[in-house]
């Protein structure tokens, strides 16, 4: 199942909202870190539902893909891969030692959305800051995966904090010093919390991460299944600045390419520092549902774990980007095609859990 096919239409004018005064929204008191600070471990989860992957050939390759994610990860930190036991034997052929297995089923491999949002409590301990799953807008089976979550926080002893929104991790992203960005179209939207106006929804979200402000912009409804998450197009790399992956020439036909404009101008309004990267020209894989994203990387501790897409000009453009963002890191560039293939990336395939 694809997580993109072109279906039509293209959402309204952005807008750029904050929370008066710069006060959060609730006293939850949670504060999420930033990526880039120091990770515990790092979770992720076994794809392997025939309802979701039909073809069996390809569910091998995203496995195997998963799998050399895991392995790279593991290099720098402790990593948990999520799957039931009954899959287990076969994963442990396919991963180093430095993975561990946990008995908690699943259906499809991404973390980002289904897995455990942390959060640190004012005390410094931490907590389930809950983002409720449902498949995107219930456009996939998540018998499983809309459970997991909360399964690996009763697993750890934390408690799970509901955040009153249903929407997935993907569709934010959050620079760990107050600023939040995300789509309208993957938060506003019936499918998953019909009833609630874009200001409520911003309060719970700003609540959930513990920021005081949240860039709005379109983004597309209905022409993938995430609605348009953010974090395949523009990441923070720091407090108040963006990495963006926009493309050379945008084709004006495309509402992604339109919907990655309207969220640049609005970053560069809202005050943001914008670096713009380049989207690869040549791919291994020509389709017009393939995501070529540099921006969906994992910064791991000590690593940033990015995609390459065989273009050898662009592929080096993103690693020195990269490298400029996160000194001191190591960039780990790895063919995640069948991911592309899916509609995402690295990032949507992974989880931190903060120290």
């Amino acid at each position: 199942m694809l997580r993109r096919c072109f279906l039509g239409g293209v959402a309204g004018a952005l807008s750029l909202s904050a929370v008066p005064g710069g006060v959060m929204a609730s006293s939850s008191g949670l504060r999420v870190p930033p990526e880039e600070a120091p990770h515990q471990r790092t979770f992720m989860q076994w794809p392997n539902s025939r309802e979701v992957y039909d073809d069996v050939e390809f569910l091998r390759m995203t496995q195997s893909t998963i799998a050399d994610i895991a392995n790279a990860i593991a290099e720098f930190e402790p990593v948990t891969m999520l799957a039931a036991a009954e899959h287990h034997a076969r994963i442990g052929r396919m991963v180093s030692g430095a993975v561990e297995l946990w008995d908690i089923p699943t259906e499809d491999l991404w973390c980002r959305d289904a897995g455990p949002l942390f959060a640190h409590r004012p005390d410094g301990s931490l907590a389930l800051s809950h983002l409720q799953f449902n498949g995107w807008g219930n456009k996939q089976v998540d018998t499983h995966d809309s459970q997991i979550a909360t399964r690996v926080a009763e697993r750890l002893g934390l408690p799970v904090i509901p955040s009153g929104v249903v929407g997935e991790a993907g569709g934010v992203d959050y620079d760990g010093h107050g600023l939040l960005i995300g789509h309208e179209s993957s938060w506003v939207i019936d499918n998953r919390n019909p009833g609630l106006s874009r200001d409520e929804i911003e309060a719970r979200l700003l609540a959930a991460y513990g920021a005081a402000r949240m860039i709005w912009t379109p983004g597309v409804r209905a022409e993938d299944i995430t609605d348009y998450h953010i974090d395949s197009l523009a990441r923070f790399t720091g407090p108040n600045r963006v990495l963006i992956n926009l493309p050379d020439e945008p084709d004006e036909a495309d509402p992604f390419h339109l919907a990655a404009l309207e969220t640049h101008d609005a970053l560069i309004a809202g005050g943001v520092r914008v670096e713009v990267i380049p989207e690869p020209w040549e791919r291994r894989v020509d389709s017009a549902d393939f995501v070529a994203s540099y921006a969906n990387y994992y910064v791991c501790n000590g690593a940033v774990i990015a995609a390459e897409f065989g273009d050898e000009e662009t592929d080096e453009i993103a690693r020195d980007a990269l490298a400029r963002h996160y000194p001191g890191r190591e960039v780990v560039m790895l063919n995640v095609d069948p991911l592309g293939e899916l509609g995402g990336g690295i990032h949507c395939a992974t989880q931190q859990m903060p120290a």
